[in-house]
């Protein structure tokens, strides 16, 4: 049975449970509105255009396997123009306007807004994009996390290290919240597996990589975990090679990012990296996603797109397993659950926070991200050691 089949069977099965109660035939009653904000204009509009298009491919599919309670789903989207601020007077827009259940905004800072309204109007609002840690500082009873969360970027590296023979880390984040996040929660575990890990080091920018080059060669450093922009793997990698310096296990966070590896070309071999998504994993759902996707875009889904469409799967199997849209039945549904989606295992902690997805540790091998963290995911690949630049060859 395909994915969406078993989707059509679940609602359709939820469907009949209230047919006694329904009035008039599914074909007569109302749509359910789903109410999103999504940065359609300003500075995160590219960012957001993937997520945007998750929520319509997620609209589509599940109308096409008979709606959710028996109605069809009307997707209503505003925009808040990439200004955090605006997202809670969208989301009382779209309440005032009829709409049922939420799907949260593009972004950690408009997530946090939102979850104000949310909790004003108690109203359970699914988090889809929101994944700083800031957002979830007090708990949040009425916002479900489906994205995997800033903290959870260094698990992945650190089993790789472990596996690598490293024993002292040196961390290093980007001078912005979201690589300081994943920085600062990797040493804090790193500290609670063993690691020697001392102060994490953040640097303004690309002009920062040489200096820090340096330093690490002179100090002989083994293990470089950096958490960063695409640009600043790129710029790592190129100092390394000049400096001619290879730590024995270099991990850069956006080193699974197609522009590195067009930037550095073949100098992209053996880095590690995190991806929090790829069309090609093996999860539930995704090759139907990844088809549907394609039909309807003409190109393969990113990682927004596809965190749009696990917050939609969420949503829908909430409202199929309580049979209403009754909002505290939502509530305690959405905390309870654990559930596959096209990212992984949803499941979240007692404040709603994410705590069952982890984004893929990989190694670029042959050009290509190879997933060797978590092993559900992982192929055949293995861990091999950045090699000094002197002992490379060329890739036919």
């Amino acid at each position: 049975m395909s994915a969406f089949s078993y989707i059509a069977a679940a609602l359709a099965a939820a469907a009949l449970s209230l047919g006694a109660r329904a009035a008039g035939s599914p074909s007569e009653q109302p749509p359910i509105v789903v109410g999103a904000v999504v940065s359609q204009t300003g500075s995160q509009a590219a960012l957001a255009d993937g997520y945007g298009k998750g929520l319509r491919v997620w609209q589509d599919e599940v109308n096409a396997a008979g709606g959710l309670l028996g109605r069809t789903i009307e997707l209503r989207v505003l925009d808040d123009h990439s200004e955090a601020a605006r997202a809670g007077p969208a989301y009382a827009e779209l309440l005032a306007g009829g709409a049922s259940l939420l799907v949260g905004p593009y972004g950690s800072a408009a997530t946090l807004v939102a979850a104000g309204e949310a909790a004003r109007a108690r109203h359970v609002l699914v988090n889809g994009a929101g994944p700083s840690a800031r957002v979830y500082k007090r708990a949040q009873p009425w916002v479900f996390q489906t994205v995997a969360p800033y903290s959870s970027y260094g698990e992945g590296v650190l089993a790789l290290a472990g596996q690598g023979g490293c024993s002292r880390l040196w961390l290093l984040a980007r001078n912005d919240s979201a690589s300081v996040e994943m920085a600062d929660a990797a040493r804090a575990l790193a500290l609670k597996r063993g690691f020697i890990a001392p102060e994490v080091q953040t640097y303004a920018g690309s002009d920062d990589i040489v200096p820090l080059v340096k330093t690490a060669a002179s100090g002989q450093i083994e293990c470089w975990i950096a958490f960063g922009e695409v640009r600043d793997a790129a710029d790592t990698v190129i100092a390394m090679k000049r400096a001619r310096y290879a730590p024995g296990f270099f991990y850069v966070s956006s080193g699974a990012d197609p522009r590195f590896i067009e930037r550095v070309g073949q100098d992209a071999e053996l880095a590690l990296a995190s991806e929090a998504y790829d069309p090609a994993w093996r999860t539930p759902y995704n090759s139907a996603f990844v088809k549907a996707y394609a039909a309807r875009w003409g190109r393969p889904p990113d990682a927004a797109a596809a965190q749009a469409f696990a917050a939609g799967t969420v949503l829908a199997r909430a409202v199929e397993r309580v049979g209403s849209l009754d909002q505290e039945k939502l509530r305690v549904a959405l905390g309870e659950m654990e559930i596959g989606t096209v990212l992984g295992t949803y499941r979240v902690g007692p404040g709603g926070e994410q705590v069952g997805l982890r984004p893929a540790a990989v190694q670029i091998q042959r050009g290509r991200a190879e997933v060797l963290w978590p092993p559900e995911l992982a192929g055949e690949a293995k861990l091999s050691p950045y090699l000094p630049w002197n002992e490379r060859t060329l890739l036919k």
